[in-house]
């Protein structure tokens, strides 16, 4: 009996014991890549990275958006003056709307070039790669900027690539998944994937001149970088392309794409950057959407495309109709000052957007289209009138009519009836609402949050 008694003494000690010990973490050293000037691209990466770190991780970020109040364990590697680039080489980005789609592909290379460049070349980056530092894992932004597997090779660490919006063929051709002409449109145009035939004539001819302008005017411009960034013995770029990414994740939900087929290693975990708890609006904000007995319209054309620049005939046109509805509008306007504004528009060079969406008050967003934007909008349920300039926010838009959650108005045929009409008609059949409603909660019911997925 007393043998018995010291032995669960002895295990209960030792049970205490254990119960004391900190907990261990295994930390990994990652290096995120997330160079692009796009604000809304970076959101994205960085709300991966400061998760990984809040879990324990030592992050490195190679990002223009050094953070203000930084975490312990994450650091910045400054490449701030790669901002620069957006605004030189295109100084108005609603010019865009006046490219046809293979302009705009050769323009979207032209651009990879420039920001894979001066990231490989920035002071910061070149220390970086001249240290003796380690990585366990590279995590970076699949964006044109196929040079920058050099790192994953230079620090002997698996890859995992982020695609900021859907599957392209830049991410798609890494792993292997299929992407049938038939039924998947190319990422700049505004088909659906119940394209009429000569819808997929056209889709077959972009996609094969992307594939062509990659293989001719990209990827040799590439593998040059490549080789002059990471001098010494290593595999042929073409060789890091098809073998040295272990995984793709994709900023998109199966609720706001159409069904395509993934490799297993492809995978969506689009909305890692919403809030699925909002913040406290500020109270100046909070009081206007509380008090706006009418609802409340947001209009914001995005962090690339600026509503200062819009030529004055389209900015009247707006403010004519806006001054018309019995709505709060809150306009993201980037000056001062807003001439001839109404009363009821309310503007600011920056809202809390993913908050303010997420308010009853809010009837209706009106955006350029981008995948950031649509995903918070969906996600809070609130319709949408999609202005697509460039890229991707056409397919976005395409979608939203199609599935009967927004509407889309092209730019260039922005004038105050046109825009007129189309408010009226979000505002005043049900069904846009509703169905935004039902895709926020498909959504929203997922096993796993898009953070814990990834």
């Amino acid at each position: 009996l007393k043998f018995r008694v010291t032995l669960v003494a002895s295990i209960a000690l030792a049970a205490l014991c254990l119960i004391g010990l900190p907990p261990t973490i295994d930390g990994a050293k990652i290096l995120g890549i997330f160079p692009t000037t796009a604000r809304s691209h970076y959101i994205v990466g960085s709300a991966l990275m400061k998760e990984l770190a809040r879990r324990g991780h030592e992050v490195t970020v190679i990002n223009p958006f050094p953070q203000k109040k930084p975490l312990n364990n994450y650091r910045d590697i400054d490449v701030s003056f790669s901002e620069d680039i957006m605004k030189n080489f295109m100084p108005n980005m609603l010019d865009l709307a006046d490219q046809s789609v293979l302009e705009s592909i050769t323009k979207t290379y032209e651009f990879g070039h420039l920001i894979t460049n001066q990231t490989l070349q920035h002071p910061n980056v070149r220390r970086l790669l001249n240290s003796n530092e380690k990585f366990d894992l590279v995590i970076m932004e699949a964006f044109l900027n196929d040079a920058h597997l050099g790192f994953a090779h230079h620090f002997k660490a698996p890859c995992v690539a982020v695609s900021t919006f859907g599957a392209s063929r830049w991410t798609t051709e890494m792993v292997g998944t299929p992407s049938p002409i038939s039924y998947i449109p190319h990422p700049f145009l505004r088909f659906t994937d119940r394209m009429s035939f000569v819808e997929r004539i056209g889709n077959a001819l972009t996609t094969i001149a992307d594939m062509i302008a990659g293989a001719v005017l990209d990827f040799p411009v590439q593998s040059a970088m490549y080789e002059q960034a990471f001098p010494g013995p290593k595999p042929p770029l073409e060789h890091l392309r098809k073998h040295s990414v272990s995984l793709v994740l994709l900023n998109n939900h199966f609720s706001l794409s159409y069904p395509r087929p993934y490799v297993p290693n492809m995978i969506e975990v689009g909305g890692m950057h919403v809030n699925r708890k909002p913040k406290a609006l500020p109270d100046d904000i909070k009081a206007i959407l509380d008090g706006a007995t009418d609802g409340v319209i947001y209009f914001s054309l995005g962090s690339n495309l600026q509503s200062r620049q819009l030529p004055v005939e389209k900015r009247e046109a707006i403010l004519r109709v806006f001054a018309s509805l019995k709505q709060t509008v809150l306009w993201k306007w980037e000056d001062e000052t807003l001439p001839n504004k109404p009363d009821n528009v309310i503007v600011k060079a920056w809202w809390p957007q993913d908050d303010i969406l997420g308010h009853p008050n809010v009837r209706l967003f009106i955006t350029h289209g981008g995948l950031l934007s649509t995903t918070e909008s969906m996600y809070h349920g609130v319709p949408v009138i999609g202005i697509p300039v460039f890229g991707d926010q056409y397919l976005n838009m395409g979608k939203a009519e199609r599935t009967g959650y927004g509407l889309l108005l092209p730019y260039k045929e922005i004038t105050e009836e046109r825009l007129a009409t189309t408010i009226k008609k979000i505002l005043t059949d049900s069904s846009y609402r509703t169905v935004a409603q039902s895709i926020s909660a498909r959504y929203r019911d997922q096993p796993q949050n898009p953070l814990d997925l990834a």
